[in-house]
């Protein structure tokens, strides 16, 4: 039943572990269900056999369906409205005890900020399957045959009812569930009654697909060897007893060459018991040798003085210059919070990124170290969530959405490369930035902050530079700590620009350089290793006709298709880097006929193959997207590199984030232009951060390195800042323009984007909201105005920016109210119903406007 009035924000849900009322006092639960659209608490009735707590998860019948849910509170008696035998019973408990109360409160406050409702962020926090909602599918009779037969000369058999019925008997199992025949049958819930009402069929709930723990049998040894065993039966309890005297039975069979039913026999004498018992699902790391601490530089030494000295809640901003020795400092940090039973979590941008970091960790930790992270399989991310609530003292390293993982005791976070844009989400919603919700909780767990980079973010530059004290708006302590040294006082590489005019004026029609020419050549003959950066996947940017200047777009977005050829003599395909469409290249233009076709731009794939056609010597490995799709391919690729087996190393923004390869003495970054002109505020600051990072790969071995930059605006402010190293020059002026404009950090920003399948539509809502805020005073209007995309996946996009003073928040609109004036949205957050409806997302501190 439902429960309207309850203020979610102000619950407080008792620590796991906590005594409560007496069983028989408490008679009903009030829980918070997963299903779209539904908001507030709903009663359930407690099974006796169920010990239910608050913070559990829940299985609930919920309408027709099962659904998952979040016990929220104790009853020990109803409200007056609710007649006690309509409330439905709670079917199960999928997971005890795992919403504490700084937990909670965390999660109420990514919530409120960023205009969510509480059960999606939850989802968010959760790992896959938790929260299971069961389904509801068709299925043939089975004699449904026989009786379709007949049925299908029947002329009084609607052509709705015909058409679920032809696609039930071309499946095999002749089961689908209702929402796939909805979406092919346009009056499908029509046609199913009618095959109800025949007999033909039958409607029935699919229960959710839960994670459980995996659980394989083992054998244990429990008596000594004896005069009734054989010689066979004698070596398999030998082999048990040198291994620790457990196996699990396949190992054990593999390593004893024996069958099943040997050990069964040996079960049956009393020998050893086999049962089932679980296996954790993680991640496995390589063997590492064991690693121990380096002797830190002064400034290090410092750096970790400094963060050791701090008791509770604080935020550090380290900002050391690429190679001087952060992760040194992070390791040690950590280490005595270990012996102390305290656990850590460390953030990095980029799933790329963990492997290498993850080694550096284990080799000091060892099995102390767990990885969370989107690539894992549904088992592994449920195995590792649940190995983080024993209560040890552990290390998580993970990606954006590790911010959530439920460690104990928690003594410290890291936020490794702080400024690096995928620590924020832009879809789906909450819009979350991890660097937000990492200070929240932080501050919760009363632990100390690092923030990490050799290029910080101008907000945690301003907001932890400039005040070192305690302030109104900053009321705990700020440190900034400087590593300004690389480790054992290597120098970073000078970066040389090259004008690419000139270069086609004096006749290099090639997309390296001279420069880089001869730099390439020297690789090989030094046999040293290089990285080659482009800001962009694929072979081209476009495709166009010669003859009449057509353009190959992608019938989905408003958008030219890439070119991708993997290598020479491979299909040669057009592909939509916003939705993923893909077709093959055509021979002839579609417009005119023409065989002309030309590439323009460059991407990886073909400065590979231009680098394999003009130095065929050079063996190179691709880093990007399309060459990292499959599981340990970021570990794999990397590795490879790193054993020598390949000269250059080829890649997107992914080779820019925090990879060290001391090896590497070239990095030649093909064009730096395609990072400046963005009509994006914040493209200055992205392209220094990006040319700065990329630059630093290079040196950090004992040869010195070098940095080529090609570009067609070698005068460009950032351009000169990269090759200075400067970040104080580049910020200072940088934060001249935010002031004035009163963009981030010294303003903030509310992006609502707006999308629907009808043009018309998504420019009228987005008019009608613009007009409904207008009223309103305390913010700026930007807009409403067409995305720099307008068409995505069939669905056009309007924007709305509002800005406003950092202290303006209590005057925002009320965003029910916004969100009541998208027409025909089946719930009220933007769930895409049909063909009119609108949908609105409300991005809070966006970082990409585009």
């Amino acid at each position: 039943m439902y429960k309207t009035g309850i203020n979610l924000l102000n619950l407080v849900v008792a620590e796991p572990g906590e005594t409560y009322q007496a069983e028989n006092v408490n008679r009903w639960i009030e829980v918070l269900v997963d299903c779209p659209g539904t908001t507030g608490l709903f009663t359930y009735r407690l099974p006796t056999q169920l010990k239910i707590k608050p913070g559990d998860i829940l299985s609930v019948p919920f309408g027709t369906q099962k659904v998952g849910a979040i016990a929220i509170r104790l009853l020990t008696e109803l409200n007056t409205d609710l007649p006690p035998e309509k409330i439905k019973e709670v079917e199960d408990i999928v997971s005890e005890g795992f919403f504490p109360s700084t937990y909670w409160e965390l999660l109420n406050r990514v919530a409120a900020y960023y205009y969510t409702p509480l059960i999606q962020v939850i989802r968010v926090a959760l790992p896959p399957g938790l929260l299971g909602r069961s389904q509801r599918r068709i299925r043939l009779l089975s004699d449904a045959e026989i009786k379709g037969q007949i049925s299908s000369s029947l002329t009084f058999l609607s052509p709705a009812a015909q058409q679920v019925l032809n696609l039930l008997q071309s499946q095999p199992a002749g089961d689908y569930s209702f929402v796939y025949l909805q979406q092919k049958v346009k009056t499908a819930y029509r046609g199913v009654r009618e095959l109800l009402r025949f007999g033909l069929v039958e409607s029935y709930l699919e229960p959710p697909r839960l994670n459980r723990p995996k659980r394989q049998k083992a054998v244990t040894l429990i008596g000594s060897i004896d005069g009734d065993l054989t010689k066979r039966q004698r070596e398999i309890l030998e082999i048990l007893r040198r291994r620790g005297g457990e196996l699990w039975q396949t190992e054990l069979l593999q390593i004893c060459h024996a069958s099943s039913s040997t050990l069964k026999t040996m079960a049956e004498k009393g020998y050893i018991v086999i049962d089932e018992k679980e296996v954790l699902r993680t991640e496995q790391g390589l063997a590492l040798a064991p690693d121990v601490p380096k002797t830190l530089n002064p400034h290090q030494a410092n750096a970790l003085t400094t963060i050791q000295a701090i008791n509770g809640f604080a935020q550090v901003l380290l900002h050391g210059i690429t190679g001087s020795g952060k992760t040194e400092v992070y390791l040690q940090a950590i280490a005595p919070l270990i012996n102390q039973g305290k656990s850590a979590l460390v953030l990095v941008p980029e799933i790329g990124l963990t492997p290498q970091l993850t080694d550096r960790f284990r080799a000091r930790f060892g099995g102390k170290v767990s990885v969370y992270h989107s690539a894992l399989s549904d088992g592994e991310r449920y195995d590792t969530w649940r190995q983080m609530l024993t209560g040890e003292p552990q290390i998580v390293i993970g990606t954006r959405s590790a911010i959530f993982a439920p460690l104990p005791n928690l003594g410290l976070i890291i936020l490794d490369e702080e400024h690096d844009s995928s620590f924020k989400q832009d879809s789906p919603i909450p819009t979350y930035h991890a660097r937000t919700v990492a200070q929240w909780r932080a501050e919760l767990e009363n632990c100390p902050l690092i923030l990490g980079s050799a290029t910080p973010s101008l907000e945690s530059w301003v907001n932890l530079t400039n005040t070192p004290h305690p302030t109104p708006h900053t009321p705990h302590p700020t440190y900034y700590i400087s590593l300004p040294e690389r480790i054992n006082s290597r120098p970073l590489p000078p970066v040389e620009l090259v004008d690419m005019r000139l270069e086609l004026q004096q006749g290099n029609r090639s997309i390296f350089s001279r420069s880089l020419q001869t730099a390439l050549q020297q690789l090989e003959e030094k046999q040293q290793q290089g990285i080659l950066f482009i800001h962009r996947r694929g072979h081209s940017t476009f495709v166009s006709c010669r003859s009449c200047g057509y353009v190959m777009e992608c019938p989905h977005c408003d958008v030219s298709l890439s070119y991708h050829q993997t290598e020479a003599g491979a299909p040669q395909i057009l592909r939509c880097h916003y939705c993923n469409y893909t077709r093959s290249h055509p021979q002839h233009c579609p417009e005119c006929g023409s065989p002309y076709l030309k590439f323009f731009g460059s991407g990886t794939q073909r400065v590979a193959q231009e680098l394999a056609k003009q130095f065929p010597q050079l063996s190179y490995i691709r880093f990007d997207s399309d060459t990292t799709r499959n599981k340990g391919s970021h570990r794999h690729l990397l590795t490879q590199f790193a054993n020598g087996e390949a000269h250059l190393l080829i890649g997107t923004q992914m080779i820019t984030k925090g990879l060290d390869l001391p090896q590497v003495t070239l990095v030649g970054v093909v064009s730096a232009d395609g990072l400046l002109h963005l009509s994006d505020y914040r493209a200055s600051e992205r392209a220094f951060q990006t040319l700065t990072q990329v630059a630093g790969r290079a040196g950090r071995g004992d040869d010195p390195g070098r940095v080529i930059v090609q570009t067609y605006t070698p005068e460009h402010p950032v351009i000169g800042a990269v090759k200075q190293h400067d970040y104080q020059s580049f910020s200072h002026t940088e934060l001249e323009e935010r002031q004035a404009l009163n963009y981030p950090p010294y303003g903030r920003l509310i992006l609502l984007r707006l999308s629907s399948l009808d043009p018309i539509q998504v420019q009228n809502t987005a008019q009608i909201i613009a007009t409904a805020l207008s009223s309103s005073q305390g913010f700026d209007i930007l807009g409403p105005a067409p995305a720099s995309v307008m068409r995505v996946a069939n669905r056009y996009r309007w924007q709305i920016m509002l800005k406003f003073d950092p202290d303006a928040l209590p005057n925002l609109p009320d965003w029910e109210y916004v969100r009541s004036l998208c027409p025909n949205s089946s719930n009220k957050y933007g769930d895409k119903s049909d063909d009119k409806s609108v949908s609105l997302t409300i991005d809070v501190d966006p970082l990409n406007i585009m």
